[in-house]
């Protein structure tokens, strides 16, 4: 099940449509409201949610979901008319898992709709805890500790990355494997974007921070304790 939370008429009708002519199931939301009794009757499998909403705006719903366990790993594509840069990191760094940009392909949404769900089939396959040296992940319940400390100020894609490095731990990433892995697609050729999130989140995890090792001029890899 797919739900999409719109409150634009036509845009919600033809994304519906499109989508229930592919194969998927959906429900569509006009307002937030109605969204939140959709989800107390049944949690999709993906949420496609627009950001400027009336009642409620898209990125405190967003902010909500993140925050409580049961939707925490939900996978959510932002569809929005803010296409800026910024406006890209700011929606992926508080929790989606893609941005669209209005106007949009339906076609390309498919595609990245279809991708989005294999990812998030193969992370439920993998195995949920990993640990090396002093460094605790716990994939299902977003817990991060460093010697038994939780690191509880990880952002959703610092946290996505490190659970990428830590589930392939010794293999070599290039910048732009990152940029696929984490951000569903080429983000622009931005891989300054993979650089700022590796550093801040080597400065968040303090002495393990070390184990995110940089191979110079391709990429990162989590290495194995001195």
């Amino acid at each position: 099940m797919i739900y999409l939370l719109e409150d634009d008429d036509s845009i919600r009708n033809f994304v519906l449509y499109t989508l229930k002519n592919t194969g998927f199931e959906a429900e569509g939301f006009e307002y937030p409201g109605a969204f939140w009794k959709g989800m107390e009757e049944q949690i999709p499998d993906l949420l496609l949610l627009d950001i400027m909403l009336p009642e409620e705006d898209g990125m405190e719903i967003l902010r909500k979901l993140r925050s409580c366990n049961d939707t925490k790993r939900l996978p959510v594509i932002l569809l929005t008319a803010k296409g800026t840069e910024y406006d890209k990191v700011l929606g992926l760094d508080s929790g989606a898992d893609d941005y669209v940009a209005k106007p949009f392909s339906m076609m390309e949404l498919i595609s990245r709709i279809r991708a989005l769900l294999r990812r998030s089939s193969q992370e439920e396959e993998k195995g949920d805890i990993y640990t090396v040296a002093m460094l605790y992940v716990c994939i299902s319940k977003h817990i991060v500790k460093v010697r038994g400390k939780e690191i509880g100020t990880l952002t959703y894609k610092e946290f996505e990355l490190l659970s990428l490095l830590i589930q392939n731990q010794g293999t070599v990433f290039s910048r732009d494997q990152l940029l696929q892995s984490i951000w569903g697609y080429d983000f622009d050729g931005e891989s300054r974007t993979v650089d700022v999130h590796v550093r801040t989140l080597r400065q968040k995890l303090g002495e393990a921070g070390s184990l995110i090792e940089t191979v110079r001029g391709f990429g990162y890899k989590l290495g194995n304790p001195v």
